[in-house]
């Protein structure tokens, strides 16, 4: 008879590892069903390692550019198999590091695919195939999401790529085509180009990066196409034939149809959610649209039976999946946890100049019908940043003309996603636009650049 657990976790991402941590510090024992990596793709093909790729590219560039810092060196090239390895290594490390924490937390990894039964019993096929039945009282899936394939452009791992493949290329392409320009496709179109790969972004919206503000949108545009890569806005790829050495993409745009050849085509259309063969029709378990129905603490309609993460509603984003599982566990677990506010979840998008935004942008405060109040501050006008030779981006922040309430703020510079969880906190708190002028900010530093846009929002601003 297998071991009968208080809960199992189905998936080791940044929501199945952190809830089954939390599970186990609330004193339950806990098992993790997990088939590949520990840590999902967040840790082994997703966030770490493509923070790994991005340093390499962004000290490549530094390097680059060490003469306009004084510095003479000679002429550099960037190993690409290297640069890959280093990725792979930070991620292989990562992943030890939560083994680690399950071995710290009497944790059981069980290692295969799993699968939900009616009676609240968890199937688990192992690597040759061989299955075995678990008991637990409480069940998270958190089985997270993979590459969304558009119909007409389907994924080969030869030329035409998703996100995993894009990580491991054997070699360094001379030409890439990216599908969508999403947090993914920017940070793959900046990595490539920092290589030397010739790169083209299809976006099928009017603005890259579509959810963020459009001024931040506007500035990446113009730095992406500084640094040579070339942005197709309002287009999208109707085909792609692979038959020949290179690709050959046929994009619809405004004006017509063209033809662009390249050596790989990235598609970064989205995410899709891993919810099939789970065990949610036999169980009983309600979806709609590809995501699993939950309500405020992640409980299904089937009691005993909870979701997390990229298969349930909200935001997919490996922090979002991590808060979600702690309100779960601790909700079983007979506390009284706040529900999440999706609406103060922050998001970053790391390629140069970084992303970072939380709350409404200009356009939908206008929207919901605020009057408001906005303030911007340049980092052409931040000492720290023209320090640095990265004076390019500002801070853009929204307040409510009536009350004071923050109600959206909107980054791009260097190092900006460090910087988004002031304001993030500063919401929570409920924090006015005045009570952040008051509140000193270090000198010289990027973040005072955030007292600043508040105090240009109510015309106070110092330096500018």
């Amino acid at each position: 008879m297998s071991a009968k657990y208080d809960l199992i976790v189905i998936g080791s991402g940044p929501g199945g590892y952190v809830a089954a941590i939390r599970a186990s510090q609330l004193g339950m024992k806990v098992g993790v069903v997990e088939k590949a990596e520990l840590g999902g793709i967040c840790l082994n093909w997703g966030c770490i390692p493509t923070k790994a790729l991005l340093k390499s590219a962004q000290v490549f560039e530094y390097v680059k550019h060490a003469k306009e810092y004084g510095i003479n060196v000679g002429e550099s090239q960037a190993d690409f198999s290297a640069v890959v390895k280093r990725s792979r290594d930070v991620a292989s490390g990562m992943s030890k590091g939560i083994q680690f924490l399950f071995r710290k937390n009497k944790i059981d990894h069980i290692s295969g695919f799993g699968k939900i039964l009616p009676g609240k019993k968890v199937e688990v096929t192992d690597a040759s195939g061989k299955k075995e039945v678990y008991n637990a009282d409480h069940i998270i899936l958190a089985t997270g999401g993979r590459s969304r394939e558009l119909p007409n452009v389907k994924i080969d791992n030869e030329k035409i790529i998703g996100y995993r493949t894009a990580m491991v290329l054997e070699k360094k392409p001379e030409s890439m085509v990216i599908m969508g320009s999403g947090a993914i496709g920017v940070e793959f179109a900046y990595f490539y180009n920092s290589m030397g790969t010739k790169v083209t972004i299809v976006e099928f919206m009017p603005n890259i990066v579509p959810v963020e503000d459009e001024d931040v949108s506007k500035q990446l545009e113009k730095e992406f196409k500084k640094a040579g890569i070339a942005v197709m806005t309002n287009s999208a790829v109707e085909s792609v034939d692979t038959s020949g050495a290179k690709c050959k993409v046929k994009v619809k745009t405004a004006s017509g149809v063209e033809t662009i050849e390249a050596d790989i085509v990235l598609s970064a259309v989205g995410i899709a959610t891993n919810i099939e063969g789970i065990g949610l029709e036999e169980v009983g378990v309600a979806t709609d649209k590809g995501k699993v129905l939950v309500d405020d603490y992640y409980r299904t309609n089937i009691p005993g039976i909870y979701a997390i993460g990229d298969i349930v509603k909200g935001q997919a984003l490996a922090h979002v999946a991590s808060a979600e599982g702690i309100i779960c566990v601790e909700k079983i677990a007979g506390q009284n946890p706040h529900p999440l506010n999706y609406n103060n979840i922050p998001g970053c998008t790391y390629c140069t100049p970084e992303i970072a935004s939380v709350g409404l942008t200009e356009k939908q405060a206008k929207e919901k019908g605020y009057e408001i109040k906005v303030g911007k501050f340049p980092f052409t006008a931040s000492g720290k940043a023209k320090a640095a030779g990265a004076s390019e981006g500002f801070i853009k922040v929204i307040f409510d003309a009536k009350y004071g309430e923050w109600l959206g703020a909107h980054f791009i510079g260097a190092n900006v996603t460090e910087m988004i969880a002031e304001v993030v906190v500063a919401r929570n708190l409920e924090t006015t636009g005045h009570e952040i002028i008051k509140s000193v900010h270090p000198h010289p530093t990027m973040s005072e650049a955030i007292m600043e846009a508040a105090a240009a929002a109510y015309n106070e601003v110092i330096h500018l």
